[in-house]
């Protein structure tokens, strides 16, 4: 039966990759769906958010947004409406910044039990 979970974290570090926060990591066992993937800026002005998709089965960054300005008091989501991420377990999603603790992210996915053939 599937499961939904939101989670959410200011971004504070600068670092990309491995040092970057995390805002998700896929359970093992669990296939899940990102449903929504929100970042909203806080009070400085054009500064800049990365969010990457860590890849466990090949153990790689990928980004999803790579040093995406943002004009104070604005979000954005990631995606769009129709667009859509799977994760399998141990990828996660990560955020860094230039500017520690501007960014707000939240995502929500569904978590789904994987099965004998995923």
């Amino acid at each position: 039966m599937a499961k939904f979970v939101t989670e959410g974290i200011t971004v504070t570090s600068t670092t990309s990759g491995a040092g970057a926060d995390v805002l998700y990591t896929c359970p093992s066992r669990f296939n899940s769906h990102v449903r929504f993937l929100h970042i909203s800026c806080g009070a400085s002005n054009n500064n800049h958010v990365t969010i990457e998709w860590y890849h466990a089965e090949d153990q790689a960054y990928r980004k999803l947004l790579n040093s995406f300005a943002m004009a104070t008091g604005t979000a954005h989501e990631v995606g769009g409406s129709g667009a859509h991420l799977y994760l399998h377990p141990g990828d996660k999603l990560v955020c860094s910044t230039d500017a520690s603790g501007n960014f707000d992210v939240t995502i929500s996915v569904e978590e789904t039990p994987r099965t004998q053939t995923d």
